[in-house]
């Protein structure tokens, strides 16, 4: 049974199935001029979910320019033959990609060999409209090559003006030259040379060179966050082995008089708070930075991904983009890494300190519960001994009133004719019911004790 029906399908099949198609490479014939930008919106952008929106804006204004239809929805990846010029469109997570291809047939000397670039096309007013948003802008020239990697490393030189060449042996059939510098025009420059790509070879390859320049500029941007912290978590350390040294000093020995205790108590709470705001001031860190180093860190394993599948071989005389990069970006790499392990380190640090400083406070707290337990045990026992001796006065009392009632009882009896000696019966009755009196508050006692 075939599946003819759209209901059948889970709604994500199709996207999911699309999107390893979504991003293919540009088919290149050498000769080919290429210019490449990586228009960073900005991590404001990308935590408001607002990336994509701004991309399609101003991918959409460029297409008005030509007059031509804009993706629409969500699209992510745009490819339109202008003409003068291919256009391929890619939205990423931070950044969007423009990719510029024209042909060109005629060969042209060193000087001129990067001044007849597609984005000449380009209107300046769309251009200018990417202020402060170009992270990486890039210029590769494609052409066939006239002569072996070695023969052609002079040549490579005087090209990239004396600049030190980086280069390789790519695909086991290209040569790859750079400096990965920024020239006068505000581009990095590619030279890449077919000594016999075939298929979609080329634009692999040149698609993997400009992954791996936008990569290393993307993973770049965790190092200022790295160098802006180090100043603040310096001050928080110092801050830290303060309140570390004044816990020491604040002891709390048995002696201590109570004005003491009530001293250090004071010292103890102010610790709690300049600890409580220590955490609070890492922690903000931490929420700004936590974000780019992890970005810088997928960014660098993406590049590391991008040098493997070019497949160098070494030029000699020549150092390689891995050496390149193991030279120069890793080294940035690892100051980001240090400073994240850092913040954990402290963050763990804080929190031991806050820890052991509330312990310690709890045990003070519990000490001090314990002395007015104590001294409500005292106050207990002291009206319990309050309470017998009134017990001793009630029990007179009481036996007191109920005399009185048995010779107001008497004084009846003997008013209505009874011959009754009233003094004489009050009399008897004061001891007995004295007695009563005080066997029955003492069974009272028991029943109270042995509930």
């Amino acid at each position: 049974m075939s599946i003819v029906y759209s209901t059948l399908n889970h709604p994500l099949r199709v996207p999911l199935a699309a999107e390893i198609h979504s991003r293919p490479p540009i088919r290149l014939e050498a000769p080919e001029r290429i210019t490449h930008l990586a228009i960073y919106a900005g991590y404001d952008m990308v935590a408001a979910g607002d990336n994509v929106a701004l991309q399609q804006r101003l991918l959409a204004s460029l297409c008005m320019h030509f007059g031509v239809s804009s993706p629409v929805g969500e699209a992510k990846y745009f490819f339109h033959d202008f003409g003068r010029f291919r256009l391929k469109w890619e939205c990423h997570t931070e950044f969007a990609s423009y990719t510029f291809v024209s042909a060109h047939k005629a060969t042209a000397p060193n000087e001129a060999l990067f001044a007849q670039m597609p984005l000449a096309d380009v209107p300046d007013e769309w251009m200018l409209s990417l202020q402060g948003k170009i992270m990486a802008a890039n210029h590769v020239v494609l052409q066939r090559a006239t002569q072996t990697a070695v023969e052609a490393i002079p040549h490579m030189r005087g090209l990239f003006e004396g600049n030190a060449v980086v280069g390789c042996e790519a695909s086991h059939a290209a040569q790859v030259w750079t400096d990965f510098l920024i020239h006068p025009d505000g581009f990095g420059r590619f030279v890449v040379q077919d000594d016999g790509l075939y298929g979609m070879q080329a634009g692999r390859l040149i698609q993997r060179l400009l992954e791996i320049e936008t990569y290393r500029m993307m993973a770049l941007l965790g190092l200022p966050h790295a160098q802006r912290s180090n100043p603040a978590l310096n001050a928080i350390e110092g801050e830290l082995a303060r309140v570390t040294a004044t816990m020491v000093e604040v002891d709390h020995p048995n002696s201590d008089t109570s004005a003491q205790e009530e001293k250090n108590a004071d010292k103890e709470q102010v610790l709690l708070e300049k600890i409580t705001a220590l955490a609070a001031r890492l922690e903000r860190l931490a929420v700004d930075n936590n974000y780019r180093f992890s970005a810088s860190q997928a960014y660098f394993r993406l590049v590391h991904s991008r040098i493997d599948e070019l497949r160098e071989r070494r030029i000699e005389g020549v150092p390689t983009i891995a050496e390149f990069m193991d030279r120069r970006l890793t080294p940035a790499m690892n100051t980001c890494t240090a400073v994240a392990h850092r913040q954990e380190v402290l963050a763990e640090r804080i929190a031991n300190t806050n820890s052991l400083l509330r312990t310690r406070v709890g045990i003070v707290q519990e000490q001090q519960n314990s002395k007015i337990l104590e001294s409500m045990n005292a106050r207990a026992a002291q009206q319990l001994r309050l309470q017998q001796a009134v017990e001793g006065l009630s029990v007179v009392a009481i036996s007191y009133y109920m005399a009185g009632l048995v010779s107001y009882a008497g004084k009846a009896a003997k008013a209505a004719g009874m011959d009754i000696n009233t003094d004489l019966v009050t009399g008897i009755a004061v001891p007995v019911l004295a007695l009563m009196v005080w066997l029955g508050l003492r069974r009272m006692h028991k029943q109270v004790k042995r509930k």
